[in-house]
This record gives C-alpha cells, sequence and structure tokens, in this order.
C-alpha cells in the first residue's frame, strides 16, 4: 500500500489519468493472486509467496517498498514470451507474511537468495524497482555468483536528503514517526499492520551502503533514474560511477514510476542490457 501510494504520488497532472488506470489494473489484474501458478516456499522462517512465467534463463523481478507483484503487470508478459520470469513477494509484503519484529534490507536480499535455491537456480538475471534495486544491488554484493546481469532504476544507497528529494524525504519520516506513535496507544497490533510499520521504518531509516561495497559488484549493471524521481539524479550518478561494469540511463520528464509510464521503452532498454553483452567504452571507444 505504502509503495503503491509513493509510486503514484510522484506522477504529474499529465498522468494522473494513467495512474488511475493502473490503479485499477493492480486491482484486477492475474498478477500476484494467479492461483494457477502462485505457490508458497518455506524460505528462512517465512512462507514466501512467489509466481513463474514463461520458459527460458531465469530473470528475477524484485517489487519496491509495500508493493507486490503485480506492480510488474506491464513487464511479466513482455519478458516472459523470452525468459523464466521469477517474481516473489518480499518478506513482509503482499502474502508474505512475516511474524518478526525486525526488516532489513539484507533479510530481504538473502530470502530472494534463498528462493533461487529453493528453485534450483544457478543464477539469474535480475531487475530491480525503488526498494527492489536496492536489494539487487545488494544480491550482486552478498551472492555475487547469483546475479548475471542486473538492472536497478529508483534505488538508494543512503535515506537522507544526498540521496531522496527532501520534500519526500521529510515526509515519509512524517508518516512513520506518527503511525508508530499510533500503533504505540493499541493494546494489540494487527499483524498486516506491524508489517506495515516495519516496512515504513525500513523505508525511513535504510539503507546505508557504502561506496566500496558497490565497487565489489562484477557483474553488468545497468542504474536507471527518472531526471526528476525521487531518488536524485546525483545520486543515481553516484551509483553508477562508483559499480565497475554499468551503464547509466537517465529519463527525461520522468519520475520515480519508470516501468509503469514509460513501460514500453522501458522494457526494450532493460531487454536489450540483458540480451546484448557488456561492453567497455574506454579511450578511442568514447568517441563511437
Amino acid at each position: 500500500m505504502l509503495a503503491s501510494a509513493l509510486m503514484l504520488l510522484t506522477a504529474s497532472a499529465s498522468h494522473a489519468q494513467e495512474a488511475q488506470d493502473f490503479r485499477k489494473m493492480m486491482d484486477t489484474t492475474q498478477y500476484g493472486r494467479n492461483k494457477a501458478v502462485g505457490k508458497y516456499a518455506d524460505i528462512r522462517g517465512i512462507k514466501m509467496y512467489y509466481e513463474v512465467y514463461g520458459k527460458g534463463e531465469p530473470l528475477l523481478i524484485i517489487h519496491g517498498n509495500g508493493g507486490s507483484i503485480n506492480n510488474f503487470l506491464f513487464q511479466i508478459p513482455y519478458f516472459a514470451k523470452k525468459y523464466q520470469v521469477i517474481l516473489a513477494d518480499s518478506r513482509a509484503q503482499g502474502k508474505t507474511i512475516d511474524h518478526a519484529d525486525s526488516l532489513s534490507y539484507e533479510m530481504i536480499t538473502d530470502d530472494l537468495n534463498g528462493l533461487l535455491d529453493h528453485l534450483k537456480i544457478k543464477n539469474a538475471n535480475v531487475i530491480g524497482w525503488s526498494d527492489g534495486g536496492i536489494e539487487g544491488l545488494l544480491l550482486a554484493m552478498r551472492h555475487p555468483d547469483k546475479v548475471k546481469k542486473l538492472a536497478v532504476t529508483g534505488a538508494n544507497l543512503r535515506p537522507d536528503t544526498t540521496a531522496v528529494d527532501p520534500f519526500l524525504q521529510k515526509a515519509v519520516l512524517a508518516e512513520n514517526i506518527q503511525a508508530a506513535d499510533s500503533l504505540k496507544k493499541m493494546k494489540t497490533v494487527p499483524a498486516g499492520m506491524k508489517n506495515q510499520l516495519k516496512v515504513m521504518h525500513l523505508l525511513s531509516y535504510e539503507p546505508n551502503i557504502k561506496n566500496e561495497a558497490l565497487r565489489s559488484i562484477t557483474c553488468p549493471v545497468l542504474v536507471i533514474g527518472g531526471d526528476h524521481d525521487v531518488i536524485t539524479t546525483r545520486h543515481t550518478l553516484e551509483i553508477f560511477e562508483n559499480i565497475p561494469k554499468a551503464y547509466l540511463w537517465i529519463l527525461p520528464n520522468s519520475g520515480h514510476s519508470t516501468p509503469i509510464f514509460y513501460r514500453d521503452m522501458f522494457n526494450q532498454v532493460v531487454g536489450d542490457f540483458l540480451a546484448k553483452p557488456y561492453r567497455s567504452i574506454e579511450k578511442e571507444g568514447r568517441f563511437n
């Protein structure tokens, strides 16, 4: 719920109707609630809900904060034509309930690694949006053998205003504090509300990834951001500059929701990145 609100808050007036249509499509799409393919796996103390579509080389797609599998309703049919597309509701989100008291990006990342092990997948290409991008970066750092290529959009290394738009950073932090205060007054906290608070806390105070850690990533990475993203362009550039084998793509006239509002372009560019060999562009090659 939180992720959907944040994604669509970034929509401009010209995107207002499209954002409303997207909300309706998320409510009605089979993705994220497909009884024919939906399964649960016992992963690291939780029952993780996941769905798999298509055949071919494995492709793991990771949703953002408070999101779910259905956030990728525009990506699943496109990539399932060529790849075995794997999607899961992350810990404490969607249909994956988590009764623990704490939550971190590292926990979610290790869950995803566990899912790949469960599916007996040696390595996969990875696409991550927002928090999913953070987890994609962590997966490439913590489990480098699992990530063949990685595309991230709207990812950040830290939660402060050096990385996040100041207005939105302040709004998220205030909402988190207000929600925490409200829950303290409740004698019994429903599991769903407890999960929402953990997810909001995650968004407000994490991640805390050092640039030095990015330099350990060995797979090719496509770093994506909107020029008016929730994540500042200079921070997206910082991520790009600290990954040894990386491309950078900044979309003009775009906010945080590139997989929605620029879905055709997003799918094509990411698809080309996954399909073509990475090339190092140095010295005279920079003229090409």
